[in-house]
């Protein structure tokens, strides 16, 4: 797999007419690799995302996944800088530049705080939940799901905000189910797209006839908001034990006690953590929640009477 590296090894890529030095590898996936490199005509770094693509049907997702990011113009989506398709011999390999964050995502932050016995506070949690829902918010506005929400999908720029990426598994919002045959057709894309730990219960047995709608999202929020408030999500260890992922979900969550979160922040948590998608709130409910328990500003003071 490392031969894939042979274009950039040579120093550097031109894409749209522009040279870009590669600087070292940031990471690999099943058939894909990110690449940190040099713009040589502005001097700003790049993350390179290169998928193989070894038939038609994978050049096809990835011009998608494309046109996804270039759907967006916000400040909580990750923006598309350029994309090209490149001939590899007999195969070919997507490329999708996109901006290079050093901070890096939202797991290695809360990573970090746990390797020095540290949570996120209330207070450094509501901005992001903040920022993830406003991301969301555009997303579904313009008729499409994320549907792979996880920590690791969420990146932190040099002032903390959350920026959505991998858009890969975007789909329409809201699918109509009609007959068994789709609802095992959604059920197996489900299962290779979106993330186990951090799937919604209904993507697991889709029923034969039923709407799945963008708040699959918002069970997806809740796992990542139960990673900020302790540190990992809460079917992680359920996956990682072997334990049946499907069937925890059915049970309503049992949130840990913690003087750390307020009420109001166990009952959001709470309420995006509904199994029943019919009865999970959309985003728009959720923001203008959100938005009343936002801290003060820097500064400012509130009254107390």
């Amino acid at each position: 797999m490392g031969h894939a590296l042979c274009v950039c090894s040579r120093g550097t890529v031109i894409i749209d007419n522009k040279r870009y030095l590669f600087i070292q590898k940031l990471g690999e996936g099943g058939f894909s690799y990110v690449d940190l490199v040099e713009g040589l005509h502005d001097g700003h770094f790049y993350a390179l995302k290169r998928i193989l693509c070894h038939e038609q049907q994978d050049q096809d997702e990835a011009q998608r996944e494309a046109d996804m990011h270039r759907l967006f113009h916000h400040p909580n989506i990750l923006r598309l800088v350029a994309y090209c398709l490149k001939e590899r011999g007999a195969k070919h390999e997507a490329w999708l530049l996109l901006p290079f964050f050093k901070r890096g995502t939202l797991w290695n932050e809360i990573e970090r705080l746990k390797d020095q016995g540290n949570f996120l506070t209330e207070d450094q949690i509501l901005p992001l939940l903040l920022g993830i829902c406003r991301g969301l918010e555009a997303i579904h506005a313009k008729g499409y799901a994320h549907r792979d929400l996880k920590p690791t999908n969420i990146l932190l720029g040099d002032e903390g905000q959350p920026v959505l990426m991998d858009l890969g598994s975007m789909n329409q919002a809201c699918i109509q189910v009609e007959g068994s045959r789709q609802a095992l057709a959604l059920q197996d894309w489900a299962a290779q797209r979106c993330t186990i730990s951090y799937r919604a219960p209904e993507l697991f047995s889709v029923q034969s006839h039923c709407v799945i709608d963008e708040r699959t999202d918002v069970w997806s929020l809740g796992c990542v908001l139960y990673a900020m408030m302790f540190g990992e999500g809460p079917y992680d260890m359920v996956f990682q034990k072997g334990d049946s992922v499907a069937l925890a979900v059915q049970n309503e969550l049992s949130i840990p006690q913690s003087p750390r979160h307020s009420s109001a922040l166990r009952q959001l948590l709470g309420s995006m953590m509904t199994v029943d998608p019919q009865q999970r709130p959309h985003i728009p409910v959720l923001l203008s929640q959100l938005e009343a328990m936002q801290p003060p500003a820097p500064g400012q003071h509130t009254t107390q009477i």
